[in-house]
Order: structure tokens, then C-alpha cells, then sequence
């Protein structure tokens, strides 16, 4: 756990990047688990002689070689767009140490790996980075120890600055944050290697020895693919170089090669591997898709059917029922509605006699109003009807009770 005062420090130098929170928690993780790696706000000065404040961490990174651990020294400069770039990062050797040109290191430091190319802003870190670092140089170291007769300080960027000409530009932003990222291209021969050096190998320095305050570092032959193993008790005690010497060196040097080429070749293959199971799995789930569509169209089809015999048959039904009322004379209005019941009839009956009463009400007030005949003998018929209609409204209500039909 990082203490708030830390944190404070590492949000105030980070104030003026774009993506704080994120930037953030990505240099603590880094910090927390890396405490060899210290952060600072530093002027980096790019190609065209501009300069900007740039957050960075600096220090070294244990790398195991052949089974010993060795400390890299490095540092990681962000972008003020982080994680929408990827970060520029660079080897830093001591006097003491000299840069392996590699297709992963150039002669100024610079580190190229395809994390940095292929650097997805929402899925790529810093501490995934360093990783990726460790596992590199444990393959392929960037640096070496000169002969002792050499150490005299080695041109390298400043402690804190490692701006100026041979330095990339500031990379613009873009999709992906890799650019001015040159294309990682495996299998480039890689850069000219350090000449031998005189008196046999210099894997002989001390590799426990610091210079700058930097833990141990590495200690490597400067013929590559010479083994810093090979046994000493051999002619080179006296300090030339004999023939079984560059035949050792040429040979483990072919062999780097080769494994490297094999181990290339080797990553390219699982790759069109992973590939072609993912188009595999792919055309599997898109098969499984189309059966599914063609199971459900047959079905449809199969009811599209069903529904076009029948309306076949609703059709047929229908002409002929035209046919039928063509040839009848007409419909009697008595016989047009029947009933299923007795009940039934007796309810229709009292329906239409009580509908005709209400009539001859009306019209005998028409009459009135009218004056074709007098109060008296209006209310004598009004009253008469009245009665009538009462009866009949009370054997309708009481069919429709024995009925089962609402009041």
C-alpha cells in the first residue's frame, strides 16, 4: 500500500497530463512492485530542439541471464497523452557498460519490442511493459561490460534528460499510441556487433560491481553468442586469441542464430495457429447460426403451408355459399332469425312485441301533440299498452334469468 503522501506527490507531478486518474494508478503499480524504479518530472528534449516536461521512471530492472540476476539500468518517459501513446523507453549505461545492438536495442538505447509497437491504449501498462522487458533481455541482452582497459565514460544520455539529436520526435497521437514506433520486423539481422575484445573474454569483470549507485549489472562477452562460461584453464591464460577460440565463438554465435531463427519461426507458427483455430471456431459458431436459420425457416414454411390450405378451404366455402344465395329466391325476414331453444323464442317474441309497443306509444303521443285525438283517449291507450308492455318486460326478465343470460 503507497502512502497518501506519496501519491499526492506522484498526482501533482502528474497535473498537467490529460489522463491523470488512469497515468496514476499505472505508475503506482509500477512502484509498488519495481522499488528500484524512482519517478521524477523531467525536460525532455526531442529531435527539433523543442523540450517538454515529461514524467518518467528511472532505475533498473533484475534480468536473469543463464541463472544469475542482473540489474538494467532504464528509463520509461510518458507521454502527457498516456496511455494514448506508448511510452519512449531507453537503456542507460553506466560508464562501465557498452550497448548490444540488437533488433530490440539500438546503438542510442532506444527499445523497440512489439509490446510498444501493437500498445493499446485501454489494454496495455506499464507494468505489463516491464514484464515483457525482463523476459526480452533475459533472451537478449542490451548491454555488456568493456574490458577494463576501456571503461572511460561512455557517451549516454543525461541522468535525468536523455534528449537530443539521434532521439526520435515527439510521436503524434493516434490510434493505438504507437507512433513513430519504427515496425517491429523479426528476423532483421541485427546491428554490427562490438568488436572482440583483446585478452579473451570480458566476462572476467567483476559482474557484482556498481558504478553510479547501480546494483550489479551485466557482464557480458562482446562476441555474440560467446559463452562467458568457457573455461578458462584453456591456452587463453596467455592472453591472445587462438584458433580454438574464434572456432568456439563462431560456432555458439551460429548457434544463437539459429536458435533465434528456430524461436521465430517457431512464434510465427503458434501465431497462424492461434489464428486459424479462432477462424475455426468462428465458421463453427457461424455454421451453428445457419442451421439454426434454416431449422426455423422450414418450420415457417411447414405453418405457411397449413395457413394456405386453409384459406383454400375458407375460399371454397365462400364460393359456394355465393353460389347458394344466387340461386335462392330471397329471405323470408320471419325465418331469418331462429332460435335454438323454445326459451329462446319465447325471450325473441316478448323483445319484438314490447319493442312495438314502445312504438305505438310513440306515435299515439305524435297523434296527440297532433291533435287527432283528444287527452282522454290518449291516456285510455297509454294505459292499456303500458300494461302490456309491464307483462312483457317481466317475462323477458324472467327468460333471461332462466337462461343463464346477464339481467
Amino acid at each position: 500500500m503507497m502512502p497518501a503522501a506519496e501519491e499526492a506527490q506522484i498526482s501533482k507531478l502528474l497535473s498537467r497530463y490529460k489522463n491523470i486518474s488512469v497515468t496514476k494508478k499505472d505508475v503506482i503499480d509500477v512502484v509498488t512492485n519495481y522499488r528500484s524504479l524512482s519517478y521524477n518530472l523531467q525536460k525532455f528534449v526531442f529531435n527539433d530542439g523543442s523540450s517538454k516536461d515529461l514524467f518518467n521512471l528511472a532505475g533498473t530492472i533484475p534480468v536473469v541471464y543463464k541463472n544469475n540476476t542482473y540489474y538494467i539500468p532504464i528509463i520509461i518517459w510518458l507521454m502527457d497523452t498516456h496511455p494514448q501513446n506508448a511510452p519512449m523507453c531507453f537503456v542507460r549505461p553506466t560508464p562501465t557498460m557498452q550497448i548490444k545492438v540488437s533488433m530490440y536495442v539500438d546503438h542510442n538505447g532506444k527499445i523497440y519490442l512489439p509490446y510498444l509497437h501493437d500498445w493499446q491504449p485501454h489494454t496495455s501498462d506499464l507494468l505489463s511493459l516491464i514484464q515483457v522487458m525482463i523476459l526480452t533481455f533475459g533472451d537478449h541482452p542490451p548491454v555488456f561490460s568493456k574490458p577494463k582497459d576501456q571503461t572511460t565514460p561512455y557517451p549516454h544520455p543525461a541522468f535525468p534528460s536523455p534528449g537530443g539529436a539521434g532521439y526520435p520526435p515527439y510521436p503524434t497521437a493516434g490510434a493505438g499510441g504507437s507512433a513513430n514506433f519504427p515496425p517491429y520486423q523479426p528476423g532483421n539481422n541485427f546491428g554490427p556487433y562490438p568488436p572482440y575484445p583483446a585478452g579473451g573474454n570480458s566476462a572476467a569483470a567483476n559482474p557484482g560491481a556498481s558504478a553510479g549507485g547501480y546494483p550489479p549489472y551485466m557482464s557480458f562477452p562482446q562476441v555474440p553468442g560467446y559463452n562467458s562460461g568457457y573455461n578458462s584453464s584453456t591456452p587463453s591464460s596467455t592472453g591472445t586469441i587462438t584458433e580454438e577460440h574464434i572456432k568456439a565463438s563462431l560456432i555458439s554465435a551460429v548457434e544463437d542464430k539459429l536458435r533465434r531463427r528456430l524461436q521465430e519461426k517457431v512464434n510465427q507458427y503458434q501465431a497462424e495457429i492461434e489464428t486459424l483455430n479462432r477462424t475455426k471456431q468462428e465458421l463453427v459458431e457461424g455454421s451453428s447460426k445457419i442451421d439454426n436459420v434454416i431449422a426455423r425457416l422450414n418450420r415457417e414454411e411447414v405453418e405457411l403451408q397449413k395457413n394456405i390450405n386453409i384459406l383454400r378451404d375458407k375460399e371454397q366455402e365462400l364460393e359456394k355459399s355465393l353460389e347458394a344465395l344466387e340461386k335462392s329466391d330471397g329471405i323470408d325476414p320471419d325465418e331469418a332469425v331462429t332460435t335454438t331453444a323454445p326459451l329462446y323464442r319465447q325471450l325473441l317474441n316478448a323483445y319484438a312485441e314490447e319493442s312495438a309497443l314502445e312504438d305505438a306509444i310513440y306515435y299515439l303521443g305524435e297523434a296527440l301533440r297532433s291533435g287527432v285525438i283528444d287527452l282522454e283517449t290518449f291516456l285510455k291507450h297509454v294505459r292499456q299498452l303500458s300494461r302490456k308492455q309491464f307483462m312483457l318486460r317481466a317475462i323477458m326478465q324472467k327468460c333471461r334469468q332462466k337462461a343463464g343470460l346477464a339481467g
